[in-house]
């Protein structure tokens, strides 16, 4: 299928989940997460903050544990800007975070992360298939962001569904994932 039939496919998918089934799914993807995914490299670790009314993947408990338990961790979390790019900043803390006028939480202020600094990436995502390659909403904002990072960083996508069997229409520009964690496990690539 191609870019545009699976981000309406997935976003009406999502969209439709219960309260209780989102609560659900967000659980497993949360225990595989920390079951599956190695953090004892990682220094900087880069999170989307997600967007409640489209049923994204949950990272305020990820954020929370990875402070707690992995305090040699620094966190870094983006902001859009007028020119399609993401600024991002350290998490200081939710007195840094308000939700702008799309209702995407987003740092207001805070000392600026390089991309080239960031070990980790968690991808937001709707729908990603069998070899890696993500679908977002499609305006390019963490392709860019990737191709800024190291070749080495992690890209890890979030998913609440499997993948598909093929994204037909992806180009040069689509930076594939490294790994998937979705409700059933850790997918490698």
């Amino acid at each position: 299928m191609n870019k545009a039939i699976l981000r309406k496919t997935f976003l009406d998918k999502r969209r439709r989940l219960s309260e209780d089934e989102y609560a659900r799914l967000n659980l497993q993807v949360y225990h595989h997460f920390f079951a599956g995914i190695d953090l004892s490299f990682v220094k900087v670790l880069h999170t989307y903050l997600p967007i409640a009314r489209n049923h994204e993947p949950d990272t305020w408990q990820m954020l929370d544990r990875i402070r707690r338990e992995f305090p040699n961790v620094r966190l870094s979390i983006p902001r859009m800007t007028a020119d399609g790019n993401l600024e991002n900043f350290y998490f200081e803390g939710l007195h840094q975070v308000e939700t702008n006028s799309l209702g995407i939480p987003e740092p207001k202020q805070g000392v600026p992360t390089p991309s080239e600094r960031i070990d980790m990436v968690i991808v937001p995502l709707l729908a990603f298939d069998k070899r890696g390659h993500r679908i977002g909403y499609g305006k390019g904002y963490y392709d860019r962001f990737l191709a800024a990072c190291r070749n080495e960083t992690i890209k890890v996508g979030l998913s609440l569904f499997g993948p598909v069997d093929e994204i037909d229409d992806t180009d040069k520009h689509d930076i594939q994932l490294t790994m998937a964690v979705t409700p059933d496990g850790v997918i490698q690539f």
